[in-house]
């Protein structure tokens, strides 16, 4: 019975060892494209910042008073032009063309809030791969390093410095290659996630803005009706003579 245990431990060993040997390459591989699909990643985001030099809440306030006058003149190719500089990827643009387009319209309030979580499903969709790359990066890491570990070892028993070198060096870089991975990702995560926020907060103003009915026919630019301060009510008489008898 001892001896059947032992054979059967011994053969699950092998085949667990042959698994992971042939999983080195594979995850190798993998590595390789999660860096390159992040170097891709970096510079989209590069791409997206230079675009977003020129956003400004000035700039906002005034291409939505220009698309709200030329609703009410009743010219939406000229609000779809004066909401054009907002624009910092397709599906911004898209949206803020179906807001001009179904603004004022039968039953606009939900499809514009549809509108709306349908962009911010598309940004969470592409925070997504970023968001991956977190966590696939020191994975494949980490995995790269555990698997050239075990024919080091057995280069080391055997005293073959050659074989236990090349085990190393690859299980080092590898594992330096997953870090990198995972930082990277984070960081465009974290600036990404900010940024698409901020682009939904424009596109609700905007569609807030344009299709209020309150706001119809009021004049471009004109600022918020001032409110008056609050009234200042002086304190009973009473409680001015109680509190004079009480210091006397």
């Amino acid at each position: 019975m001892t001896l059947i245990f032992a054979l059967s431990t011994h053969d699950v060993d092998n085949a667990i060892f042959h698994v992971a040997s042939a999983l080195q390459v594979p995850v190798l591989v993998l590595a390789l494209v999660a860096l390159a699909a992040t170097i891709f990643e970096l510079g989209s985001y590069v791409v997206e910042l230079q675009g977003r030099r020129r956003r400004s809440f000035g700039t906002l306030l005034q291409s939505t008073d220009a698309a709200r006058a030329a609703l009410d003149a009743g010219d939406r190719a000229q609000a779809r032009q004066a909401v054009s500089p907002l624009t910092r990827n397709p599906a911004m643009a898209a949206t803020l063309d179906f807001i001009v387009q179904r603004a004022r319209t039968p039953g606009a309030d939900s499809q514009l809030n549809k509108a709306l979580a349908d962009f911010d499903l598309e940004s969470q969709r592409r925070l997504g791969r970023t968001r991956m790359l977190v966590r696939f990066g020191p994975a494949l890491g980490l995995m790269g390093t555990l698997i050239p570990l075990s024919p080091a070892l057995t280069g080391l028993a055997d005293g073959n410095t050659t074989q236990l070198s090349h085990d190393l060096r690859v299980a080092f870089s590898v594992t330096v290659v997953g870090l990198l991975i995972g930082a990277v990702a984070f960081a465009i995560s974290l600036s990404r996630d900010r940024l698409y926020g901020q682009d939904l907060s424009d596109l609700q103003y905007v569609a807030a803005v344009v299709s209020d009915p309150a706001l119809v026919g009021t004049p471009a630019g004109a600022g918020p009706v001032p409110v008056p301060p609050p009234a200042v009510i002086p304190p009973p008489a009473a409680a001015s003579t109680t509190w004079t008898q009480r210091r006397s």
